[in-house]
């Protein structure tokens, strides 16, 4: 049912204003604490890795903030993906230098294709994380001519939805397809994918797996769920569908479940998994 390999369990820090934040659908932030403690509580309490996502850098066009990067790669010895604000290579190089093993981007990936490749030469694909932000939309299939508006809510289900990529914290259509867009930053160099639904974040109500499953059947470097994790039942469904790690914030951050708990769960469940 599962890989033999250990499947991973990855608490999410998204940071605003130097604080760690959760929303519903990228909105209506929620205090969750001081991201050096919050990292260094999940550092005790077993995590596999930690991913810190400065979640308002690219919309604010500003540079992600270094020194809380120093400060919680200070506090950890678990490897440490950094995304938010990325714009150049040298971004990438100043927060490695900071002490993150991995980047993760996600505008500056959809604008600027090439910097995948270009971090990717520099550092290893092994270090080279992009995060894709789908939403599923509904578009009128090409099977539709261009009519009037009243035309087209009468021919409501000759629409498909599609999973659309959104990037600047989830405000901006691409009009780019999920799993077209997951097999090109795999073949511009990338080494993971983080892969969040707009739709299921932070509602706790699972994990899109259909999506889940398109993407992690298209590639074959390492996916990672995200979004929607309220049950580590949940985490169990992403593994079975092909997912190789599983993000999740809400569920830790508020002491829903902790990690060791959701790991053995998982444990007990059938999921390899570093005890």
């Amino acid at each position: 049912m599962f890989s033999v390999l250990t499947k991973r369990i990855i608490p999410c820090l998204d940071v605003d204003r130097g604080r760690v934040v959760k929303g519903i659908h990228f909105l209506n932030l929620r205090d969750a604490g001081d991201p050096v403690e919050v990292a260094r509580r999940y550092e005790a309490d077993g995590a596999d890795e930690l991913v810190f996502l400065d979640i308002t850098a690219s919309h604010e066009d500003r540079e992600i903030m270094l020194d809380i990067v120093r400060r919680v790669s200070e506090q950890v010895f678990m490897p440490f993906t950094v995304g938010g604000g990325i714009r150049t290579v040298e971004d990438a190089a100043r927060l490695i230098q900071a002490g993150a093993e991995k980047v993760s981007i996600n505008t500056a990936a959809v604008k600027n294709p090439s910097l995948i490749t270009d971090i990717a030469r520099r550092f290893g694909s092994c270090a080279t994380v992009v995060n894709i932000d789908p939403r599923r939309v509904r578009k009128v299939s090409s099977a539709l001519s261009a009519k009037g508006a009243e035309d087209e809510k009468e021919a409501a289900p000759d629409q498909e939805v599609v999973w659309e990529v959104f990037i600047n914290g989830g405000r901006t259509p691409t009009g780019l397809e999920a799993v077209a867009w997951a097999k090109r930053v795999q073949e511009l160099g990338a080494g993971e994918i983080v892969l969040t639904s707009m739709d299921a974040d932070g509602t706790k109500n699972g994990y899109d797996l259909e999506m889940i499953e398109a993407v992690a059947r298209a590639v074959s470097i390492p996916v990672v769920a995200s979004g929607g994790a309220g049950h580590p039942q949940h985490l169990v469904d992403a593994f079975r569908v092909g997912a190789d790690a599983a993000l999740a914030a809400s569920i830790f951050h508020y002491n829903e479940f902790s990690i060791p708990v959701t790991k053995r769960y998982l444990a007990e469940h059938g999921v390899p998994v570093r005890l």
